[in-house]
């Protein structure tokens, strides 16, 4: 692009025919690519070879594959920076808890359907996170008008 504005041909129309923002090109101006960017773009493309051959491949696997093509880098940075995880992930442990009981019978046994207004309320409990503590927010609502009816927050 610096060749052609050069030549005379506006930035603004070279920008707009190869769909490339003006801010983006300025900004490139103001600061080139770095060599550590430039190391680690052809780092990232290595690595997404590599993974692309051999799926199954784990960031450990991949920084193997990357030292003996001459490239340095641990198994954190091509972990972090790269993204490219084995295709093959194990499944998570749940937390070893046990479904029990239901705390409470269901006495609407799953019907929210309502007949007439003060037939069927339903009520939740929240939990909510902030700065100095928790808030619980109890919420009533009637089902047959679908608003709430009652609420109360408490901290």
């Amino acid at each position: 692009m610096s060749e052609l504005a050069a030549d005379g041909v506006p930035v603004a129309v070279t920008c707009r025919v190869l769909k490339f923002a003006k801010q983006r090109y300025y900004r490139w101006v103001q600061e080139p690519v770095s060599q550590r960017d430039w190391d680690d773009a052809h780092l990232i493309n290595a690595a997404i070879d590599v993974h692309v051959n051999d799926p199954a491949f784990g960031y450990r696997l991949i920084a193997d594959e990357l030292a003996e093509a001459g490239f340095t880098a641990s198994e954190r940075r091509v972990c972090s920076e790269n993204g490219v995880f084995s295709a093959f992930v194990r499944k998570r442990r749940g937390k070893g808890r046990l479904g029990g009981p239901p705390v409470r019978d269901d006495l609407v046994r799953r019907e929210f359907t309502a007949t007439g207004p003060d037939r069927l309320w339903l009520a939740d409990i929240s939990e909510h996170p902030t700065g100095e503590g928790k808030v619980y927010l109890c919420a009533v609502k009637d089902v047959w008008s679908n608003r709430i009816v009652g609420y109360s927050i408490n901290g």
